[in-house]
């Protein structure tokens, strides 16, 4: 026994301030260490993964649906590499074996409805410059649904309404005024044509102007309760080629829709409020599924936009 006390002693305030100093230095010591970069696992690697995949199998397909379903997906996959290369994330190993590409069109059809879940699932959590990507692919998807029976139509779009408790900032209120602007253009398109379709496109016209008075009346809500002037309609709109006769007539209405589709995606690119994005999401599907409509009508090649809303 050396006689020294084992009973712990009280340390000084001159040995807290040595702690101190210590626990300042260790904290960017720490931080040096730290990878510099965000570790988990890019939440697009299996969106690509299913469209490289499904892609695949749609070009093994025989008939129309396989070869338009392909070249869209391949679309999506040159896309979402594109973003997924560019992050450089950790890639997840591998969970039991791989999934096989669909072998006919009927899973061909399901896959379509699964990737275009998944897509519109992301949207409302990506930042802005991927959620727009994302919110053109899945509409795409639901493009490509509309354009035949044998992929299964799928789900129209949900209700496009005013967001509770949106608060609308510079640009993104800019956005809200050209969408505002691209629903009284396409109202306008609505009541044109009326008069070159056939009895039989009554329905189709009238369900398509409901639509857009809808919106339009949605977009001016929002700016007003933003305390901004919505936008007016145009005195008059030139159409971009004469209309004469009813092909024209639908070429015109299908042009309208995409320029909605390109509005809307432009308020998703613009804003990271959740229910905007929804709202938008929804509007720019439902033009993306009406255009494809209209498409289909006049004979347009693609029949579906592999990424309605995206500047070719």
């Amino acid at each position: 026994m050396t006689g020294r006390s084992t009973e712990p002693t009280s340390p000084s305030r001159r040995t807290f301030l040595r702690m101190g100093a210590l626990a300042v230095v260790a904290v960017p010591l720490a931080s040096a260490c730290s990878p510099g970069f965000d570790e988990t696992p890019d939440p697009l690697g299996p969106l690509l993964r299913a469209a490289e995949t499904d892609a695949a199998g749609a070009k093994a397909l025989p008939g129309a649906e396989g070869e338009a379903v392909a070249a869209a997906l391949e679309a999506h996959a040159a896309a979402l590499k594109t973003e997924v290369d560019r992050l450089n994330r950790p890639k997840p190993e591998q969970q039991g074996p791989a999934e096989n590409p669909p072998s006919s069109v009927d899973g061909l059809k399901e896959r379509l409805a699964q990737a275009r879940k998944q897509a519109e699932g992301l949207v409302p959590s990506l930042p802005r410059y991927r959620a727009g990507m994302v919110a053109s692919i899945a509409a795409g998807c639901a493009a490509l649904q509309q354009s035949s029976d044998k992929l299964g139509r799928g789900d129209d779009a949900g209700a496009v309404e005013v967001p509770a408790g949106v608060q609308l900032g510079g640009e993104t209120t800019e956005a809200v005024q050209q969408a505002l602007a691209a629903e009284h253009a396409a109202v306008w398109v609505y009541g044109l044509v009326s008069a070159y379709l056939p009895d039989a496109f009554t329905g189709a016209v009238s369900r398509g102007t409901a639509e857009h008075v809808k919106r339009r009346n949605v977009c001016e809500r929002m700016l007003s309760a933003a305390g901004q002037t919505p936008t007016g309609p145009e005195a008059a709109y030139v159409p971009p080629r004469p209309v004469t006769e009813a092909n024209s007539a639908m070429e015109l209405v299908a042009t309208a829709e995409s320029d909605a589709t390109a509005a809307w995606l432009g308020v998703i690119d613009r804003t990271d409020d959740v229910a905007l994005r929804t709202t938008a999401l929804n509007a720019l599907i439902g033009s993306a599924r009406r255009g494809t409509a209209w498409r289909a009508e006049f004979g347009a090649k693609p029949v579906a936009i592999a990424m309605p809303g995206q500047s070719a």
